[in-house]
């Protein structure tokens, strides 16, 4: 298990919703500094809040960070892409190649740099934010980047449990941030979220299934095809 107080923890696509509450309420469990990251990262008002600019799709800039944060021990993969049409067939190129390299090369690609530095710490932890729509493919393109980085995940917690080093999957529906403002369905608070989250990781969990829809969704993954998707149903 990680213990958040005294951690030095990265936050990925923290000026967003979701992000800004992992950076504050890692230091209200006593970690000793926040790495908060985004492409254009903005200033805070905490002398333990390290803004520090990095695009999670760009080699470079990840190399960079690791130069710059050798010093995490956790890393918290939460930066996101979605799309503005539910149909994989619909999204434009750009769509697809924005969700490919954000939702699932970037956080494989950083969680592969930090690793060897992980794996020297002890307590290390990476947690990786997946979606309700990894298992639920209404999403389109979404959906399959979301699915693939937890197939990842699982394949980074194999890899490094001999090292030590705690791998987190969390699993979610709507959160109440700017992304999911287009829907009137029930929203997790993100709060709340991270407040799961961190508790798990504090507990030795390896995954979290944040609200109902998760729970929902993992459990529809044992059930005939035409029980999870009724309009594969033929007509009658």
């Amino acid at each position: 298990m990680t213990a958040i107080n005294g951690a030095v923890v990265l936050v990925t696509g923290a000026n967003g919703g979701i992000g800004t509450h992992f950076v504050h309420d890692a230091l209200a469990r006593g970690a000793s500094k926040v790495y908060a990251t985004a492409r254009n990262p903005r200033e805070w008002d905490d002398e333990r809040i390290v803004p520090l600019a990095l695009d999670i799709t760009d080699q470079a800039s990840i190399q960079a960070a690791v130069e710059t944060a050798g010093d995490v021990t956790v890393l918290i993969n939460n930066a996101g892409a979605s799309v503005s049409s539910p149909g994989i067939l619909t999204h434009t190129d750009e769509e697809i190649r924005r969700n490919v390299e954000t939702n699932f090369l970037g956080p494989l690609f950083l969680a592969r740099a930090f690793a060897p530095l992980l794996a020297d710490k002890a307590h290390a932890a990476i947690i990786d934010i997946h979606s309700a729509l990894s298992w639920y493919a209404v999403g389109g393109i979404y959906s399959a980047t979301k699915a693939a980085l937890w197939s990842a995940t699982n394949s980074l917690r194999l890899e490094l449990a001999p090292e030590g080093v705690q791998v987190v999957g969390v699993h979610v529906g709507y959160v109440d941030t700017a992304m999911a403002a287009h829907t009137d369905e029930p929203k997790t608070d993100p709060a709340d979220l991270v407040r799961i989250v961190f508790d798990a990781v504090e507990a030795g969990e390896h995954e979290v299934l944040a609200d109902e829809t998760s729970v929902q969704a993992k459990a529809g993954l044992s059930a005939p095809l035409e029980a999870v998707y009724p309009e594969l149903k033929p007509a009658v």
